[in-house]
């Protein structure tokens, strides 16, 4: 199942994306899928008159998992972390499908990283990573976009990680899905910048799930970044950038300066 979060001008609504490309359409559903089951409205609502949103608005916690992919700890010059390296963003850093990621004047150095989010289905703790499947809700696609200069500067990564708008995710959490080897491509302005595979990680999301939750309570609609492939780089006004990951959809965002 795709479950979207959409408007068509009014409140947020979920629906069921069926059909695919220009025959998509939304079966509109009952309430937020995180915490009542799906049930239809019978209402129909057609791709072209809805805007996507971000399907899930975390009222808890973003998750970010830093240098989870070999080739991407070795161009930054880092060593492998032992153990997940993690990191929070605030909620207020989402935004979805379409909407523009604001540069502000702090920083002058932004990149994409085009990632692989696990949603969080139901409040848990100390999951065994045999178990991480129980507890997850589905899957999206996201871009975790970094200030470099505040990164190198502050020495964490809170502000060059949680700017407004830093977030991206979308376009639907598909909850029918294998994370284990699926294909990550990051396009900016339409030219390949990254492509890898989950395969790569360096831990896996059962594992992830289980040393986030030993961390902290997971609630529904926390959200997991599982970390970037190879190829990150600069993003300046005015360009776009797509996160494709294979059998799940694609996530694409204008980036522009005020």
């Amino acid at each position: 199942m795709r479950i979207a979060r959409f408007t068509t001008g009014d409140e947020p609504r979920y629906g069921v994306v069926q059909g695919e490309g220009e025959d998509a359409w939304i079966a509109e559903v009952a309430g937020d899928p995180l915490y009542t089951p799906v049930s239809g409205t019978g209402q129909r609502v057609e791709m072209a008159d809805a805007r996507l949103l971000s399907p899930v608005i975390p009222r808890s916690k973003i998750i970010g998992i830093g240098r989870n992919y070999a080739d991407h700890a070795a161009e930054m010059g880092n060593e492998l972390p032992t153990k997940p390296l993690m990191f929070l963003v605030p909620n207020t850093a989402v935004v979805g499908p379409g909407d523009p990621v604001v540069l502000p004047d702090l920083t002058a150095e932004v990149s994409y990283e085009g990632e692989l989010a696990v949603i969080i289905g139901r409040m848990c703790k100390d999951v065994p990573a045999e178990r991480a499947k129980d507890v997850i809700f589905g899957y999206t696609c996201a871009n975790d976009v970094t200030a470099r200069d505040l990164q190198r500067g502050d020495g964490q990564w809170a502000r060059a990680k949680g700017l407004d708008t830093f977030c991206p995710l979308g376009p639907w959490i598909k909850t029918d899905f294998d994370p284990e080897d699926v294909g990550i491509v990051t396009r900016r302005d339409g030219e390949v910048v990254q492509d890898g595979r989950t395969v790569d990680m360096v831990f896996d999301v059962p594992t992830l799930v289980e040393a986030c939750s030993r961390a902290f309570t997971l609630l529904p609609g926390d959200v997991i970044l599982t970390g970037t492939p190879a190829g990150v780089g600069p993003v300046v006004d005015g360009q776009r950038v797509e996160v494709e990951i294979e059998g799940l959809g694609t996530l694409s965002n204008p980036f522009i300066r005020r």
